[in-house]
């Protein structure tokens, strides 16, 4: 049994004062053996400071710790028991538990992998060329930027992994489980936000590739222009479009001139964390996915009717998020932030 500190300096004290084992039991402060045990050590060291047991040695030595930890490094993605199996080349015979055990003390904690764009040295360079450029942008700066994007939805729940609680045998009951379908319909959205709310959201027809032509007509005149006058009226504002070809083609460059629109950027590419719409496409999803759509009427209508419920908080909160985002990025080099 371990006792506290001050219990054993209790049990001492009584000692020294000539009361014996048997004595100091009767006030129930701790068992008997135990305090014939603290007693005994204490006449042996002096002290009544429990010495801290040395334990099993440890198979493995500081160094053979520190390969281990290089071998992580080198390939995050190695299992444990591979990590084993390769120590025990460098002649340590340890399991697979011994190896996490040495990991975790590192603070190497298995993680799912979080999925992000391939960033290539252009990507880079380029997220850092536009961080730098906006870097003493405040919240209220970007408060004029008119975000825009475009996002697929999927009937039946397509957005991602689903946590359910359930019992024992109620693995595969049906409200446990997620429907698929070989074939998921899907539905493309082009939507546009500031911190002012949101904007214009409109569903893509099936089977149309998005061209200069009908970027310009559908999205920018009959889409965008709206937005801008029942959100800035005549305030200066920006607008943000990703480098898409249909989006950097001369004519629409030269229409978004004739209308005194002016273009946030250059966008660099695989950025979708320095969007703050990519944020609130996941909030529409969940929102959308809770109601479980059965079919694509319900779906779209749900789309709309949830994007309209969005509060202008909500969109105010992201764009606020712009100055961190920026500063993560220059932090960690142009590559991915945790947004």
């Amino acid at each position: 049994m371990v006792t506290c500190k001050e219990t054993r300096a209790v049990i001492i004290a009584l000692h020294k004062k000539g009361f014996t084992g048997k004595d100091i039991a009767a006030s129930k402060i701790a068992p008997k053996s135990t305090i014939y045990r603290i007693i005994k050590n204490f006449k042996k060291s002096g002290s009544i400071v429990v010495k801290n047991a040395s334990g099993r040695p440890k198979k493995s030595s500081k160094r053979q710790d520190h390969l281990l930890k290089l071998i992580q490094l080198r390939d995050r993605g190695t299992t444990s028991t591979e990590f084993a199996q390769e120590w025990q080349q460098a002649g340590v015979s340890a399991s697979a538990r011994t190896v996490r055990r040495r990991l975790l003390e590192d603070g190497l904690v298995s993680r799912r992998a979080e999925k992000k764009p391939l960033l290539s040295r252009k990507n880079i360079r380029d997220r850092l060329i536009f961080c730098k450029r906006y870097r003493d942008w405040t919240a209220e700066d970007w408060g004029k930027v008119i975000f825009s994007d475009e996002s697929p939805f999927r009937l039946f729940g397509a957005s991602g992994k689903k946590l359910v609680r359930r019992r024992q045998g109620e693995r595969y009951h049906q409200s446990c489980v997620m429907p698929t379908v070989k074939h998921p319909e899907t539905i493309h959205v082009w939507g546009c936000f500031s911190a002012k709310g949101v904007g214009s959201l409109t569903i893509l027809p099936k089977n149309t590739a998005m061209n200069k032509e009908w970027y310009q007509h559908i999205i920018l005149r009959e889409q965008l222009l709206p937005t801008i006058q029942e959100k800035f009226g005549d305030e200066q504002c920006l607008f943000q479009h990703d480098g898409a070809p249909c989006h950097k083609a001369k004519v629409i460059t030269k229409w978004l001139g004739e209308q005194n629109i002016n273009i946030l950027g250059p966008w660099p590419g695989n950025s979708p964390d320095l969007n703050p719409i990519e944020n609130l496409w996941s909030i529409l999803k969940r929102q959308v996915d809770k109601q479980k759509p059965t079919n694509s009427d319900k779906l779209q209508a749900l789309i709309m009717q949830e994007w309209a419920a969005i509060s202008q908080y909500v969109a105010q909160k992201l764009i606020d998020s712009m100055p961190g985002r920026i500063a993560e990025v220059l932090k960690k080099k142009g590559q991915h932030c945790k947004y």
